[in-house]
């Protein structure tokens, strides 16, 4: 169920992470409200799957699929694509948590 937990968080983060984008710094409301709430269910959901999951191991994979899936929108909702060094750069991080979930034994299987 931890992984469960983890994937809502990082959905959440990664909704409230483009609202920030067309919060434009706070100042239209809706995304706002949006950017604020969507932290707030990545953080519950977060400390949810820290039950099984340790943390270290959580957060590699927040991070790892947040900024994957935040360049992915940021790309198709925003136009802004990313270059051949940051591309390769993600496809690292994937591979940094595939090695984690597939080889370490505190990934919490």
């Amino acid at each position: 169920m931890g992984y469960w937990y983890l994937a809502i968080a990082i959905i959440a983060e990664v909704i409230a992470t483009s609202a920030l984008k067309a919060s434009n710094e706070f100042t239209r409301f809706v995304p706002s409200v949006i950017v604020v709430a969507g932290y707030s269910v990545a953080f519950y959901f977060l400390a949810f799957a820290l039950r099984t999951i340790s943390i270290g191991v959580a957060y590699a994979i927040w991070a790892g699929m947040g900024i994957v899936l935040i360049a992915l929108v940021s790309a198709i909702v925003f136009e802004q694509m990313p270059d051949a060094p940051a591309i390769i750069g993600m496809v690292l991080i994937v591979s940094g948590v595939v090695v984690i979930n597939v080889f370490s034994k505190t990934a919490g299987h």
